[in-house]
């Protein structure tokens, strides 16, 4: 029996060997495992990291980008407004001043005609009286003409000047939108 006995001993120490090889080679393989799943989260993670910071810094870039152009966009409709305020102004006072200038006619006309009409009344002859007439209609078909005219490169010039703010917002807005495009 003791060489079985020996024998059974020498196996069993041999099984407990190679159980002990095999959860030794089953744990490094284990470990290793472990090690590489780790390590692999690890890229993983760190790579998400990334990511997400790349991706937060394009959206703080983009909303950067769209506050500024909030910004320059309600600049930009201020000085449209702005520029339809001046050139209401600037219309309000050139009607104004076109007003002045036509109640200014027609207040001496309305003085020469009065005159005429007081010559008229110590006019010694038919001729004399004909000739006031005349007179008077000459006149007024002249000043009637000139005012005309006046009046005309008056409200031209008027036109002009309102219009000038507004023009000069159109020509920003295109120069800006050559830009942007």
């Amino acid at each position: 029996m003791s060489t079985t006995t020996s024998t059974s001993g020498n196996a069993k120490s041999k099984v407990a060997e190679a159980v002990a090889a095999v959860n030794e080679a089953t744990a490094a393989a284990a470990t290793k495992s472990y090690d590489h799943a780790t390590g692999a989260f690890d890229a993983s993670v760190a790579q998400g990291a990334a990511s997400f910071e790349k991706t937060q810094a394009k959206m703080k870039e983009g909303m950067e980008k769209a506050m500024k152009t909030a910004e320059e966009f309600v600049a930009f409709s201020q000085g449209n407004l702005d520029a339809f305020v001046k050139s209401g102004q600037i219309w309000a006072a050139g009607v104004q001043d076109i007003s002045k200038q036509v109640a200014a006619t027609a207040q001496a006309s309305f003085e020469e005609t009065l005159s005429t009409f007081r010559a008229l009344t110590g006019v010694k002859s038919l001729k004399d009286a004909v000739d006031l007439q005349a007179s008077l209609a000459r006149s007024t078909l002249d000043k009637t003409v000139t005012e005309s005219s006046r009046l005309t490169d008056a409200s031209m010039k008027l036109a002009e000047q309102t219009i000038a703010p507004l023009t000069a917002r159109v020509t920003l807005a295109v120069e800006k939108f050559a830009r942007i495009g």
